[in-house]
């Protein structure tokens, strides 16, 4: 059977976010998680959840909510749909280092942004943890799209 040859484009447009509120933490990205495989610790989500049919992340856009005195590194996780305790649900797919910044009335905060570039199958969920803990944590938007 050949592959299939038709390119495959997001039917609908989703835009996803977290801020404020973790699974188990009172404020995103505060305390520090250096689990590498999501099974416990301070989990940050889920920012997506893949639709019905599948869906597709183009990319995370982090915005510090204020002064985080300290640099971080930003872990993306991908979940199969089910619980995150048990390890074998989750794998690391990317990290990335997120600077320190401090609140001002005369400079923008530095956003950062993750490329995700993955399909997901249905129920598949991104989460994120940060591996130091940080002052005033962090708003997270994720761009992708349903199939």
């Amino acid at each position: 059977m050949p592959a299939n040859q038709a390119p495959i484009f997001a039917l609908i447009p989703v835009t996803s976010f977290v801020s404020g509120a973790a699974a188990n933490a009172a404020t995103p990205g505060v305390t520090a998680n250096t689990t590498k495989d999501l099974s416990s610790g301070t989990i940050y989500g889920p920012v997506f959840t893949a639709g019905l049919n599948g869906s597709r992340v183009d990319y995370l856009r982090l915005r510090p909510l204020g002064t985080n005195s300290s640099a971080t590194v930003c872990r993306v996780f991908l979940n199969n749909g089910n619980v995150t305790t048990t390890a074998a649900n989750n794998t690391l797919f990317t990290e990335a280092t997120i600077a320190s910044t401090t609140n001002s009335e005369t400079a923008a905060l530095v956003e950062n942004t993750i490329n995700v570039n993955v399909s997901l199958p249905p129920n598949y969920r991104v989460y994120l943890t940060f591996g130091t803990a940080q002052t005033n944590g962090h708003h997270v938007t994720a761009v992708g799209g349903d199939y």
